[in-house]
């Protein structure tokens, strides 16, 4: 596996993420920056409550239209998203089937990216927080119409459980080929389900990897493995993360921190040191 890019079915995917969740406004500009600092690759979704897609993808024709960038070069990923993760602002029609939503959410996407083929199209996240409904089987299988259809690429899903993934991988005609969750050190940065990736030839996608772990940051063993390499303790979970085969997400609006995110790839940790990070916080 390349340490900045891996081949997912013939798909290049860079294996550090800029995420625009959360940006309103200054979606469009920190998608720039973030763009012109070396981000290849853009994670959002149609989720007009925390993301702004359209935007994400007014920055990506200027940039392919000025010759910035080709759509060769660029990974993008977005998101079916449920009603009850939705605010008024809805990508699709509240009372069509699933299915239909699904089709209208795309289509809606594709718009907003200027795009034909979605590079990943993930499920953001099941109806319910144990096992999976009828409705997140009929997302999963529109969602696998598209993939047949040759629009959306690589299949995942966010926000799940190692039962569900299991249970999705058991029961899908096109398995997930990557699952984006939420990663706390203090429950083994997510391991149960990083594994079960690793040995399903799923890529594991972790955000929150620093807001979700500032006590962390702040550990004595972290701060001396930073000072050892000469780097900050947020470059050293992002390295880690990396090490352990995550493909990470980054949401910082601060440009120096985008620049000082992707030196990430410029040193590497001990396996011991790998070793100490994986247990660092847990309960």
């Amino acid at each position: 596996m390349s340490d900045r890019s891996l081949s997912i079915d013939g798909v290049r995917v860079p294996r550090f993420l800029y995420g625009t969740a959360w940006k309103e406004d200054r979606t469009a500009p920190l998608t720039e920056i973030a763009l012109r600092t070396g981000f290849r690759g853009f994670d959002t979704a149609n989720q007009r409550k925390h993301y702004h897609e359209a935007a994400v993808g007014q920055v990506i024709a200027a940039a392919v239209q000025g010759g910035l960038v080709t759509r060769d070069d660029l990974f993008l990923q977005t998101k079916f998203t449920f009603r009850n993760g939705q605010d008024h602002r809805l990508p699709y029609d509240p009372i069509a089937p699933i299915p239909v939503q699904v089709e209208q959410s795309f289509a809606s996407s594709c718009e907003h990216l200027g795009i034909d083929v979605i590079d990943s199209y993930v499920l953001h996240s099941p109806t319910q927080r144990i096992g999976l409904g009828q409705a997140d089987w009929d997302a999963w299988r529109a969602m696998e119409a598209l993939h047949a259809a040759g629009r959306a690429r690589l299949l995942g899903i966010s926000n799940v459980s190692l039962e569900q993934l299991r249970a999705l991988c058991a029961g899908a005609r096109v398995r997930p080929r990557f699952v984006q969750n939420r990663c706390y050190a203090v429950r083994g940065w997510d391991r149960r389900v990083r594994a079960f990736c690793a040995e399903s030839g799923i890529a594991y996608q972790g955000f929150s990897l620093l807001t979700a772990n500032r006590q962390v940051l702040a550990d004595p063993e972290l701060v001396r493995i930073a000072r050892r390499h000469g780097q900050t303790a947020t470059k050293v979970v992002f390295r880690f993360a990396l090490d352990v085969g995550m493909v990470p997400l980054t949401g910082t609006t601060n440009p120096d921190h985008m620049r000082e995110d992707l030196e990430a790839f410029d040193f590497r940790l001990d396996p011991p040191e790998v070793e100490v990070i994986e247990h660092l916080g847990e309960l």
